[in-house]
């Protein structure tokens, strides 16, 4: 049986490949936006990988912390925290230089009321950034929606498709991903661009949103038609991991799990697991945003936990009545409006 003490622990525990490669990564770690639904675990695990390999690499992460669980989480694994609102004027002077820095900070929802702080925040503070520690590795959290909406026949989008993205938050993604190229190419700081699509945990997540309408009786959306998802756990790996690719001329990587899965036949599953009727609305069509990850598979292998395994264990935590972050994707969204 799930709870959250268990599922902490399993996104947390890092494995053997990547203690194995943080033995490779010189310096300290510092986590900017560190935070949200991905940030307090991938700090947590990034030094638990290092505690494990007999290092003593400092991990730092600096976020506004406005989420009390999170806080604690954090200092339960004695995990160095920095409040901090990146914003302010002068704030990225007061953080400690570190030879490796995953970047994370950014804003999605509201942008649609407020499209100017999305700008701001999305690509005013990574120029910031970029300049602050253009002397680091830097590892910066993208997404595989700057991406056009692509063919489902065509595999999905790799890193050499053109980027084609669809209203202004995905524009203020992209712009995030050049003001970092300009850095890359004017300093020669070394950069990967981690194209995330889509990371789950049990708590959020695309899976989350599908087997919640679901359960309750609510129907599906088949806008979406297909989507592709990851383990949180193996996409906080990755983003470890990275740090050993980041180069300059810039390096660009998609993250996402090997399978493409269909809405219908996702929600039709949690319907046999929830013994419940499954009703959709919207239809389907043969295009979507969907990624092509087989780079990253290369470099650091297949994800640990298949999507059929997720797909169970995602029932079990909202049968469990388990917390949930409420913090729903949109996944379903293909004109770019949040």
């Amino acid at each position: 049986m799930f709870n959250e003490q268990k599922l902490d622990e399993m996104l947390t525990t890092p494995s053997a490949r990547l203690i194995e490669d943080v033995k490779k990564i010189k310096g300290d770690v510092i986590i900017l936006g560190a935070g949200g639904k991905m940030g307090p675990s991938l700090a947590i695990l990034a030094k638990r990988a290092f505690e494990s390999a007999g290092m003593n690499n400092r991990v730092i992460a600096v976020s506004r912390f406005s989420d009390p669980i999170a806080v604690k989480l954090l200092e339960s694994n004695n995990i160095e925290i920095i409040p901090c609102d990146l914003m302010k004027k002068g704030a990225l002077d007061t953080l400690p230089d570190c030879e490796n820095v995953i970047f994370m900070a950014g804003r999605k929802f509201g942008t649609g009321t407020d499209s100017a702080k999305t700008w701001a925040m999305n690509a005013w503070l990574p120029s910031l950034t970029a300049e602050r520690y253009k002397n680091s590795n830097i590892v910066v959290f993208s997404s595989g929606n700057i991406y056009p909406i692509v063919k489902l026949s065509g595999g999905g989008a790799t890193e050499n498709t053109p980027v084609g993205p669809i209203g202004e938050y995905t524009q203020s993604v992209l712009a995030r991903e050049k003001v970092f190229e300009y850095a890359s190419v004017e300093y020669g700081t070394r950069v990967l661009i981690y194209r995330l699509n889509y990371a789950v945990d049990l708590r959020y997540g695309v899976l989350f949103d599908i087997a919640s309408k679901v359960y309750a009786g609510e129907p599906v959306s088949l806008s979406a038609t297909c989507f592709n998802c990851i383990w949180q756990g193996d996409a906080n790996e990755a983003a470890i991991r990275s740090l050993l690719y980041a180069s300059s001329p810039i390096s660009y990587l998609n993250i996402t799990g090997p399978e493409t899965l269909s809405v219908r036949a996702t929600a039709l599953e949690f319907g046999k697991l929830f013994d419940k009727e499954v009703t959709f609305t919207g239809e389907e069509s043969d295009s979507a945003y969907i990624s092509n990850a087989s780079l990253a598979t290369k470099l650091f292998g297949y994800p640990t936990y298949s999507a059929k395994q997720l797909i169970e264990w995602q029932a079990e935590w909202i049968k469990s009545g388990n917390r949930t972050l409420n913090k729903p994707t949109h996944f379903e969204e293909r004109k770019g409006q949040y």
